[in-house]
């Protein structure tokens, strides 16, 4: 079973839902460097969106926002796993928690098509230290 597990640090920004608003976000992160390892998005309500940022540079995600004004929420914690992607990658991962009497509230995942995938999971705060243990971290 050959993947990597990382903790990762994510915040959210708030915008109106709207055409252009995560090209304009996205762009001015690109335009300072700023490299995600993850970006979500989702309606919050009518009219707005919550964007889900995963910086690789904490801080310099922060250096930025503050000079841009965006308001950041956060941080929150999850962890990140970069695998091969065969059939049964995720469920692998699972047994390691479910081993561990952890609980996955959320997840996404994606495959590259070229033979990797990437998966992004939420758990408890108090577990997180717990489930990057018992997947091998």
């Amino acid at each position: 079973m050959s993947f990597s597990i990382r903790r990762v640090e994510y915040y959210y920004v708030h915008v109106q839902d709207r055409p252009g608003e995560a090209y304009a976000l996205l762009s001015q992160l690109a335009a300072s460097e700023v490299n995600l390892l993850a970006f979500g998005a989702m309606p919050t309500g009518e009219n707005h969106a919550q964007l889900t940022l995963f910086p690789e540079d904490v801080s310099q995600l922060a250096r930025v926002a503050e000079r841009a004004g965006l308001v950041l929420e956060g941080p929150q914690c999850a962890i990140l796993v970069r695998g091969d992607d065969r059939l049964g990658a995720l469920a692998d991962v699972h047994a390691r928690l479910t081993e561990a009497d952890i609980n996955v509230y959320a997840s996404t995942g994606v495959t590259d098509g070229r033979g990797a995938y990437g998966y992004i999971l939420y758990v408890s705060p108090d577990q997180i230290d717990q489930a990057t243990g018992a997947l091998g971290a």
